[in-house]
């Protein structure tokens, strides 16, 4: 029996081989970090330029994937903010969720910033454990779903070593993040 493709096969490499500039960041990031568990998607920060929407287009063959036209692709690119879109595995419906960085400060920051990790033979650039941490006190601000507090409680716990606090610190009063930053810590120690 042949194995499952990998979501480092499926969504990284590809992107590797065009060269694009791109983070993971969300579920697979936070494994990285210091939470293992099951995801079946990717979420991926990435810059296009211009020229680029074909081309990422192109890297996902319609008979194996589902990905936009390239004409959505660069509606989406065209966004200063939350341009997003997803590309599916037909077999195995594995997927990665776009988003295009635009204007957001801190998605160019994660840009710049990011960590290169050996993951599957692939080299693979993850978001810094900050900008991963900041994004799920939003998405916890924005749901209430503690399952992102407990990402967070996992990663300090793991990988606290590796946290910037002076960085992290400064992204979550510029983005008003404190209380569930506060609430994140009471997870801290706990599982």
């Amino acid at each position: 029996m042949t194995p499952a493709p990998s979501l480092i096969e499926l969504f990284i490499a590809p992107l590797n081989r065009a060269n694009l500039d791109y983070v993971v960041t969300g579920g697979l990031a936070a494994i990285v970090y210091g939470h293992p568990r099951l995801t079946l998607d990717v979420d991926l920060v990435i810059r296009l330029e211009s020229d680029a929407a074909a081309t990422f287009a192109g890297l996902w063959p319609p008979d194996d994937y589902y990905c936009p036209p390239a004409e959505v692709v660069e509606q989406e690119r065209q966004r200063s903010a939350h341009g997003y879109f997803n590309v599916i595995h037909s077999d195995t419906a594995m997927r990665a969720d776009v988003y295009l960085a635009g204007d957001d400060p801190l998605q160019a920051w994660a840009l710049a910033a990011h960590v290169t990790r050996a993951v599957e033979g692939e080299q693979v650039r993850f978001a810094p454990i900050e900008y991963v941490i900041v994004y799920k006190l939003r998405y916890a601000q924005m749901g209430g779903s503690d399952r992102h507090l407990r990402d967070v409680a996992r990663m300090i716990e793991t990988s606290g070593a590796w946290i910037r606090e002076e960085t992290l610190h400064d992204w979550i009063a510029r983005l008003d993040l404190g209380a569930p930053w506060e609430r994140a810590l009471g997870y801290v120690g706990r599982e």
